[in-house]
């Protein structure tokens, strides 16, 4: 059993101060999905270089994949990675889609600044005091903790929806007040993995309801507001994949003009895993296909990170309007 530890030992930060800054400021924090170094070293490598404040997360499946003392100290060397850059910025380590308190309490001993407690499967009152029971275990620690009201369709690791259900703005502010959460998840028409949209030919991907977003805002002003699902699934790539083997038709995802009014918003943390997956995904089977002989996986996920860098690097000052932010 790893001895606990807190997250300002790690040189981490919670999301507090960096969502005061970003509903103040009109944009939105990228919080980038990894599964492994290489995307990992492309996060900080990008946030670093555009100066952006970054929420790095993982799945309860990633922090599996990757191994929770690993996790930890790769957080740590995320931290010290960027200082020697010499750009030191704000890194939040997140647990996206928690799905327990056992969970949220072992992340939160392991060194999380942050973590999403995700009840919103549930009926609305088992949702409020799961929630409650996170809040009081992470507020102890200052740690902070996002909630969710209203479920994402799609798939992606634990999470599965067949159904989207939108937030109802009415319940918000109750919410809030009962639960003390520090941020809130709300669906509003974004959903989770690669295949967003099921379009006929010649169709057009559906506004997200900005009409539910505007509501939830003026119940609960100023409060920070998080879009998960949120990855534009990027065609260049997905074009990339299905010309190098893959089969990845039809896959579609929200467009970046949506999600940078989004972050003009109380929308002040924008979701992103899929994009990082369909880039690392496609380099690897361009550079396999390029390079047969190749067997070095220097070579082919040196590639992939080089990629993923130049387009978070994008993100941050075309879509979410966090680089300089730092």
């Amino acid at each position: 059993m790893a001895e606990k530890v807190h997250f300002s030992q790690l040189g981490l930060v919670n999301t507090r101060e960096m969502f005061k800054k970003a509903v103040a400021g009109g944009y939105a924090i990228p919080a980038y999905n990894f599964n492994n170094l290489e995307q990992l070293q492309a996060i900080v490598t990008a946030c670093a270089e555009s100066r952006s404040p970054v929420i790095v997360q993982v799945s309860k499946g990633a922090r599996d994949y990757a191994n929770a003392t690993m996790l930890r100290y790769m957080a740590m060397g995320a931290v010290q990675m960027a200082k020697e850059m010499g750009n030191p910025i704000p890194i939040c380590l997140h647990l996206d889609h928690g799905d327990s308190f056992e969970l949220c309490k072992n992340c939160i001993d392991n060194g999380f600044s942050s973590v999403m407690i995700d009840g919103s499967h549930l009926p609305y009152e088992e949702n409020v005091k799961l929630t409650r029971q996170v809040v009081e275990y992470a507020h102890q620690y200052d740690v902070s903790v996002e909630g969710e009201l209203g479920v994402l369709a799609g798939i992606e690791d634990e999470v599965s929806a067949a159904h989207s259900t939108y937030t109802k703005p009415e319940e918000v502010e109750d919410f809030v007040k009962k639960t003390g959460v520090d941020s809130l998840a709300i669906s509003i028409g974004t959903s989770h993995g690669a295949y967003k949209f099921k379009l006929k030919p010649g169709e057009s991907v559906p506004p997200l309801r900005f009409d539910i977003l505007k509501e939830c805002e003026k119940r609960i002003p100023g409060f920070p507001i998080v879009l998960h699902g949120a990855s534009s699934v990027v065609q260049e790539y997905v074009t990339l994949i299905n010309q190098y083997g893959g089969k990845m038709d039809g896959a579609v995802g929200v467009p970046e003009e949506q999600l940078r009014q989004a972050a003009k918003s109380a929308v002040c943390k924008i979701n992103i895993d899929s994009d990082g997956r369909l880039v690392v995904t496609a380099k690897v089977r361009e550079y396999l296909a390029q390079n047969p002989g190749e067997f070095d996986p220097r070579k082919y996920l040196g590639a992939a990170r080089k990629e993923l860098v130049k387009l978070l690097k994008e993100k941050n000052a075309a879509v979410l309007g966090s680089a300089g932010k730092a």
